[in-house]
């Protein structure tokens, strides 16, 4: 069973993400998100998915795309990783990805289907890596970080999300 990374295997700024995610089965936490946030927002109408909470920040739909997004990044860092490619990987402008996702055009039914299939792609993954896998150290977005690192700023990424969404944008 995977632990949390230490410090060393990560940048300070994902700490936030990393200290969200509780003990226990990494895995069946990933794959209980997926199900919580189907069962959140799967009945939701498509007037409330474009809901801001205020102007400036983004809808629930620009919310979810950007988790997908996120997850697809993160996912392909810990793959490289993981791989033992120590090439340093480069951050991403998550608001010129969100500019530039178009998921206006997409229903709320779609954004959660593509989240659900990049987590499960993501869960592929995890499975097929062994103790050593998890272990290797490269560098992304100018820091360190483990892949193991990565498993867990996935998971504490979308808990981040969720928890906003929960707050922010259920009243809608």
């Amino acid at each position: 069973m995977l632990t949390k990374p230490q410090t060393g295997e990560y940048a300070e700024n994902f700490t936030t993400y990393i200290n969200q995610v509780p003990d226990g089965d990494l895995l069946a936490f990933l794959e209980s998100q997926v199900k919580k946030l189907r069962e959140e927002w799967g009945g939701v109408s498509e007037a409330q998915a474009n809901y801001r909470y205020a102007e400036g920040k983004w809808s629930v739909k620009e919310v979810l795309g950007h988790m997908a997004d996120t997850e697809r990044i993160m996912s392909y860092r810990m793959l490289r990783i993981a791989r033992g490619d120590t090439t340093p990987l480069a951050g991403f402008d998550e608001e010129l990805f969100a500019r530039h996702a178009g998921v206006d055009r997409l229903s709320l039914e779609e954004l959660l289907r593509g989240f659900e299939i990049v987590r499960e792609a993501t869960l592929v993954l995890a499975r097929q890596l062994d103790d050593a896998a998890w272990a290797r150290m490269g560098t992304a977005a100018g820091g360190p970080a483990s892949a193991r690192a990565f498993a867990y700023i996935l998971a504490g990424h979308a808990q981040h999300h969720a928890r906003i969404l929960n707050e922010r944008y259920s009243q809608a």
